[in-house]
């Protein structure tokens, strides 16, 4: 898989928060992401796995600005070298950027599924939307139904469809393949393969993780609102001591076909984060510097980790 290396986005040091009202009807700000690091180059598909509440499908929002009115966005976030303004991410949704969103309710009822995948362009790049049906065994008649006539599987891959058949540089792929069969689901990943291979770019949010390794280049992995890791997809595949962080080595092992085997403890509730490292309180290597002071990113064996004690 030959790569092109410069940057088509870059994320630095992103937050978001919400503001809130408590219980005493006291405005407070929920902080869901908090220093979170991530960069794409054309060419690649880069997966983010995580457990739920991590921050993958709020990352998404932030890149395409269509976060709630009452959310804060802080950090940096380039597209292109260019900062990715409100102004910009109007302009670049639908065409340079396009989602592939977790709910089918995105779908528009009212309107047949083969002009929604179609999209706005003039004249409708019929064939090429034929085509993409075909490929994921979607019946012909298929254009003509509505979106309440599909079941769940086929309303996703119409959904993959939609984003596949723009002209988009960058394609953020937010759960495609839930209630897909696997061979859906793999053509699905293959054909945003062969996006890659052509030079565009891939955000893979996935929880089928096993599924995403043979397919991404690279996996970004968050842990309560933040990247805890960011390595090459060859590192999964090889095994814990590849990895670095020991949430990534926890997730490896919690695989079914790797025994199984979860951790003590739960993710924190992004209200009540604890000092220092987030992933300190289940971590069996923590020490006090760990619960007394966030880590650094650090570039450690070809992948980024924050970690003080990785290796």
């Amino acid at each position: 898989m030959e790569q092109k290396h410069e940057t088509l986005l870059e994320i630095h040091d992103l937050s978001v928060s919400f503001r809130m009202y408590d219980g005493a009807l006291e405005q407070k700000e929920l902080q869901v992401i908090s220093d979170l690091h991530l960069t794409v180059r054309p060419g690649e598909i880069v997966a983010v796995a995580g457990s739920s509440g991590s921050g993958k499908s709020l990352l998404a929002s932030a890149i395409l600005g269509i976060l709630p009115a009452n959310a804060t966005v802080r950090g940096h976030l380039h597209y292109k070298g260019r900062e990715l303004t409100k102004e910009l991410q109007t302009q670049l949704r639908g065409s340079e950027i396009a989602l592939v969103p977790q709910s089918v309710a995105y779908l528009d009822p009212l309107m047949k599924v083969g002009k929604q995948a179609d999209g706005h362009k003039k004249p409708r790049p019929t064939e090429r939307r034929r085509s993409l049906f075909r490929r994921f065994s979607l019946p012909e008649k298929t254009e003509n139904l509505y979106p309440f006539q599909l079941s769940g599987g086929m309303a996703r891959r119409v959904l993959v469809s939609t984003a596949l058949i723009t002209e988009a540089e960058l394609v953020i792929a937010d759960e495609p393949t839930p209630g897909m069969s696997l061979d859906q689901a793999l053509e699905a990943l293959q054909m945003f393969r062969e996006m890659a291979d052509a030079g565009k770019a891939v955000i893979l949010i996935t929880h089928d993780i096993d599924l995403a390794f043979e397919f991404a280049d690279r996996v970004a992995v968050f842990y309560a609102g933040t990247t805890v890791e960011s390595a090459p997809a060859a590192d999964f595949r090889n095994g814990p001591d590849a990895l670095r962080h020991p949430y990534s080595k926890a997730l490896w092992h919690a695989l079914p076909q790797n025994s199984f085997r979860p951790i003590e403890g739960f993710q924190p509730y992004a209200g009540d984060l604890p000092q220092g490292c987030l992933f300190a309180p289940r971590c069996r290597y923590a020490t006090e510097e760990c619960r007394a002071k966030i880590p650094p990113v650090r570039e450690i064996r070809g992948g980024e980790v924050r970690c003080f004690h990785a290796t």
